[in-house]
């Protein structure tokens, strides 16, 4: 099950969250920018607080000038499992950037205490093949 969700769905979420990047800049190609994506493990009791942290922290990351959007997804079939997919300018930009910023302290200090329940944090680059149905 686990191979599925790898080949299906986490390559599936990248595309899906590539209209929100270009939405925010027309005239970026896909191959200019950074998508990082950490996967989390959080157990029940500490969902809410997990959500409240990134969405506070969401703040910080509008702020930047190296994000280009992100959002945060809540696993159906394993309630506890939850991913961020975040947009970077470039992951230089990202960690030579954000993490050295003003907007890095602030949002360091909110998803800190969730830090022990990642799984993977990577950076990832889009390929051009993505489809998305027009609504």
């Amino acid at each position: 099950m686990k191979t599925i969700y790898y080949l299906i769905l986490l390559p599936a979420l990248c595309f899906a969250s590539i209209g929100q990047a270009q939405h925010n800049n027309k005239t970026m190609k896909t191959d200019q920018y950074s998508v990082e994506i950490i996967r989390y493990n959080i157990p029940e009791d500490q969902q809410a607080s997990f959500e409240k942290a990134y969405s506070d922290a969401g703040k910080y990351l509008q702020a930047s000038p190296y994000c280009l959007g992100y959002h945060i997804i809540h696993g159906e079939e394993e309630p506890t499992h939850y991913i961020v997919t975040i947009h970077w300018t470039s992951k230089e930009d990202h960690l030579n950037g954000f993490r050295k910023s003003s907007e890095f302290t602030g949002f360091f200090q909110l998803v800190q205490p969730f830090f022990s329940n990642i799984e993977e944090m990577k950076h990832y680059n889009l390929t051009p093949i993505t489809w998305n149905k027009e609504k």
